[in-house]
């Protein structure tokens, strides 16, 4: 979004949404739309990741669902001792956006960042330590297969809905598919937050869609009516009963209807109200061009995660310099 609002290609939306009703949206959606202190989109509907597991299978051998990637790790090689055809995690690690999303989960649960006051701090110890977990859950633990590095979303969903992997960061649309009359795992699943490092805070990368509108449009004020029609409370309930979007709202997540139609629902509230953005800068497109295949190379095993996010600081810092 910021890319669009620095280049004038987006119109300012704030007297859409006054300052006084921005908090009925959720802060990461609103951070992300935000540039300089205008707002130049709406929130429509909201993602974040998620950590799925195999309920069935933690009651089973006695655990909870982990707080920390550690405890992850930990109950994921106890049960796989026990049930050998199952994955401990899966998630997504092919060289595209979606990596780049499950790697800055790691970073901030672990109090690293990208950019920090102005500052590339991506290759910062913690980040570092967070990179190296990573390799460490494919190469040295072995709860989570090599074939993550080719896997996206769908990939993983078909492999944790057919019953075989324990564990599975993915997006909220997952839920709804699993719980379809014939699923593998219907019923025998629960979703939480992501683990994260001892002492720190989990977080959730942002997903989800914003609507803006042409700064040179003809008809501004028909888009503006569109803009507030489609991200209205209205509109965002039917959307999330009939396509399962989740909406951008707060106050939905108390909505009754949809509660009773979804009770997987009530649990995301706290999730999206900690999704954090990837780095909002109007750069943002070229840094991750460069964080995609450094992140790969350090989980192919083709650079140490040191020497890849040293790398991805120089380029970092000289698209940033450019300004």
């Amino acid at each position: 979004m910021p890319e669009f609002a620095r280049t004038g290609w987006l119109k300012d939306l704030s007297t859409l949404i006054p300052e006084d009703k921005r908090n009925e949206f959720f802060p990461g959606p609103m951070q992300a739309v935000t540039y300089k202190g205008s707002v130049y989109a709406i929130p429509w509907y909201i993602d974040a990741g998620l950590l799925y597991y195999r309920k069935d299978l933690l009651n089973k051998y006695g655990f909870e669902p982990p707080k920390t990637w550690q405890e992850l790790v930990k109950t994921a090689r106890s049960i796989m001792e026990k049930e050998p055809q199952v994955y401990g995690f899966i998630w997504q690690g092919k060289q595209y956006e979606g990596l780049v999303c499950n790697v800055l989960e790691y970073f901030w649960s672990n109090g690293g960042d990208v950019l920090k006051n102005g500052r590339v701090v991506i290759n910062s110890p913690e980040n570092i330590e967070a990179l190296q977990f990573m390799v460490d859950l494919i190469r040295k633990y072995k709860v989570t297969p090599p074939l993550v590095v080719t896997a996206i979303e769908e990939p993983t969903r078909h492999i944790f809905g057919s019953g075989r992997a324990l564990f599975m960061r993915n997006w909220p649309y997952a839920w709804n598919i699993f719980q379809r009359e014939g699923s593998a795992v219907r019923g025998k699943i629960g979703v939480s937050r992501l683990p994260s490092f001892p002492g720190k805070s989990s977080a959730s990368t942002l997903g989800g869609w914003q609507l803006g509108i042409n700064r040179y449009s003809k008809n501004p004020k028909a888009a503006e009516r569109f803009v507030k029609f489609l991200t209205s409370s209205e509109s965002q309930k039917t959307l999330a009963l009939t396509i399962g979007y989740k909406p951008t709202r707060k106050s939905l997540y108390r909505d009754a209807d949809l509660i009773a139609q979804q009770p997987f629902i009530a649990s995301l509230y706290d999730i999206f109200m900690t999704a954090r953005p990837r780095p909002v800068t109007p750069y943002y497109m070229l840094i991750t061009q460069v964080m995609q295949p450094e992140f790969s190379a350090a989980l192919s095993g083709i650079k140490t995660p040191e020497d890849a996010l040293k790398t991805a600081r120089i380029q970092i810092e000289r698209i940033l310099g450019a300004e």
